[in-house]
């Protein structure tokens, strides 16, 4: 069964920068697409960052030039480095395939606080 872990989250000031990770169980994580997903409050869960087994990376609009996820298959993990935050990124940061498995298969999350 596929589990998640992330950690890395907190209370950063905007302009600040925090580097989120997640490690995933499972042997044949290496050929999964990855992604990073973010649930700000009273709002949905979104997509911000892609990163394919080839490790070709997109991103959301919101965070295209700030973030950047990237993937060492060999420790089943990625990482996203978050630059230059503002108060529009805080939430729940998930990592997860994509497209995301269902439900039962999502884990506790990240909080990321951006306030000064």
């Amino acid at each position: 069964q596929v589990q998640f872990v992330e950690s890395g989250g907190g209370l950063v000031q905007p302009g600040g920068s925090l580097r989120l990770s997640c490690t995933a169980s499972g042997s044949i994580f290496s050929i999964y697409s990855m992604g990073w997903y973010r649930q700000a409050p009273g709002k949905q869960r979104e997509l911000v960052a892609i990163v394919t087994s080839g490790s070709i990376t997109n991103y959301a609009d919101s965070v295209k030039g700030r973030f950047t996820i990237s993937r060492d298959n060999a420790k089943n993990t990625i990482y996203l480095q978050m630059n230059s935050v503002k108060p529009e990124d805080t939430g729940v940061y998930y990592c997860n395939k994509v497209p995301g498995l269902p439900s039962d298969y999502w884990g506790q999350g990240t909080q990321v606080t951006v306030s000064s």
